[in-house]
């Protein structure tokens, strides 16, 4: 089981944007990074062509490093994630709170 997932709630912990808080997009656990809306946008200038007869800039999202982002409550408290056995069921729960997540 992954301790991050698509649509949790991040918070940026190192880094230019430290302290942003933001919604994972997609996960790259091998690449060990992260993608979150709005977080690390990039701008990329693209030349014209035969297709398109003007250039363009194109803002997209860049992946973060995993270890630069902690999972966020809804109170905006950051937290590390654990695991624990309730019943057949392995549920994740914040390491601060002890709320489970849903």
């Amino acid at each position: 089981m992954q301790k991050l997932k698509i649509g949790d709630q991040v918070k940026v912990i190192l880094g230019k944007e430290k302290g942003e808080i933001g919604i994972i997009k997609s996960l790259f656990y091998k690449k060990q990074k992260v993608i979150v809306e709005g977080i690390n946008v990039k701008i990329k200038h693209i030349k014209p062509n035969q297709k398109e007869k003007s250039g363009k800039i194109v803002k997209f999202a860049a992946p973060i490093d995993l270890s630069n982002v902690m999972i966020c409550n809804s109170e905006g408290i950051s937290s590390r994630v654990n695991f624990r056995t309730e019943g057949d069921d392995k549920v994740r729960f914040y390491t601060k709170t002890k709320e489970l997540i849903s």
